[in-house]
C-alpha cells in the first residue's frame, strides 16, 4: 500500500476510536491470553469472565474484535448468536445504572468564571494566560454544548468573530459527523457570561492568529502549537471548580454539554430546538442529557415543609 493511500486510510479512522480499539485488542490478547483470529466460543468465554465490566465497555471490545477480523479477511465471530446471547445474559444478571457526568449548573459556571476573572488580573503572565484561556474554553463549551474533542478541534483561521455580535465556529468533524462533512455553528453574544467576549479576550491576550484555539501553556507562558488534549477539558473544569470552592470530582468534560442541555430544558426549549442546536440526531440520546422535572405543582413538598 502506498504512503499516500495509508495517509488517507488513517484520516478516515478517528484517533480516539483507533486508540480504544488498540486497548481493547491488547486486553483480549495480553490481558486475557486470547488468540487472533478468534472463535465465537473463545469470545463467549472472554465475555463471561469479564462480566464485571460495563456493557458499554464489552460492546466496545466486541467492536474492536469485529473490526480486526474484517480488516484481516476473517469471518467475524462476534456476530454469532451465542455471543449476542451471552452479552444479553450479562446485562440481565448484572444490571447497572448508567453513569453520567454531573451537569454543570449556571451558578457553578458563574463561580468558575468569577474565580478565573480574579486569576486573569494576576501580574504573572502564565497565570493570566491560563485563566483567560480557561474562561473562554468553559464559556464556549457550555453555551454551545460542545464535547471535549469539539473544543480541542477548533481552529482560529476557520472561525469568524464579529465583535459584540457573535461568533461563527467551524467544526471540521465531530462524533456525530461520520462523513466528515463538517458544520458551522453560531455563538451569540450574551449580556453576561459571554462566550464571544471571552473568545475575543483570549485572542487579544494570546495574540494568536492561526492554529488551535485552545493550546497548551507552559510554566513560562509559552504557547504550544498543539491543541489541548480532550482529556484536559475535564482538568480545566475541575481546577476552576476547586478554586471557586466547589468539589469537582464528579464533573467531567461532558458536564458542560449536560449542563447546557439541562439549562435549556428548564428554560423551555423544545426538544426539536435543543436537538438542532446541540447537533443530536436521536431523541433518545438527547433525553439522556436532560433531567426531567415532573410537574407536580402544588403537590410537591418543599424542603421547609418537611421540617
Amino acid at each position: 500500500m502506498t504512503t499516500v493511500a495509508e495517509r488517507y486510510l488513517q484520516a478516515a479512522r478517528r484517533e480516539s476510536t483507533t486508540r480504544r480499539y488498540q486497548q481493547a485488542l491488547a486486553h483480549y490478547e495480553s490481558g486475557w491470553g486470547g488468540f487472533l483470529p478468534a472463535s465465537s466460543d473463545s469470545i463467549v468465554r472472554y465475555l463471561a469472565e469479564h462480566a464485571e465490566l460495563s456493557i458499554s465497555t464489552l460492546r466496545g471490545h466486541l467492536a474492536a474484535l469485529a473490526r480486526w477480523h474484517q480488516l484481516h479477511g476473517f469471518v467475524d465471530p462476534t456476530k454469532a448468536p451465542q455471543v449476542r446471547d451471552v452479552l444479553r445474559g450479562i446485562q440481565a444478571l448484572h444490571p447497572r445504572e448508567v453513569r453520567q457526568a454531573k451537569p454543570l449548573q449556571l451558578r457553578e459556571l458563574e463561580q468558575c468564571v468569577a474565580a478565573l476573572d480574579q486569576e486573569g488580573m494576576s501580574p504573572d503572565l502564565p497565570v493570566r494566560l491560563r485563566a483567560v484561556r480557561d474562561r473562554a474554553l468553559l464559556l464556549l463549551g457550555f453555551w454551545r454544548a460542545f464535547r471535549s474533542d469539539d473544543l480541542c478541534r477548533l481552529r482560529i483561521e476557520t472561525n469568524q468573530l464579529v465583535v459584540g455580535e457573535g461568533l461563527s465556529l467551524f467544526l471540521s468533524s465531530s462524533k456525530s459527523d461520520r462523513d466528515f462533512q463538517g458544520r458551522t455553528v453560531s455563538v451569540p453574544a450574551l449580556k453576561r457570561l459571554c462566550p464571544v467576549q471571552a473568545y475575543e479576550d483570549w485572542l487579544m491576550l494570546s495574540q494568536l492568529q492561526a492554529g488551535p484555539v485552545f493550546c497548551g501553556i507552559d510554566r513560562w507562558g509559552h504557547l504550544s502549537t498543539e491543541a489541548l488534549h480532550p482529556y484536559s477539558v475535564a482538568r480545566v473544569l475541575r481546577r476552576a471548580l476547586t478554586r471557586a470552592g466547589v468539589a469537582g470530582e464528579r464533573y467531567s468534560g461532558h458536564s458542560l454539554r449536560r449542563g447546557f442541555a439541562t439549562w435549556a430544558s428548564r428554560n423551555h426549549w423544545s426538544p426539536k430546538a435543543l436537538m438542532e442546536y446541540v447537533g443530536w440526531r436521536d431523541v433518545h440520546t438527547a433525553m439522556r442529557y436532560v433531567e426531567a422535572d415532573a410537574p407536580f405543582g402544588d403537590w410537591r413538598r418543599r424542603a421547609e415543609e418537611s421540617k
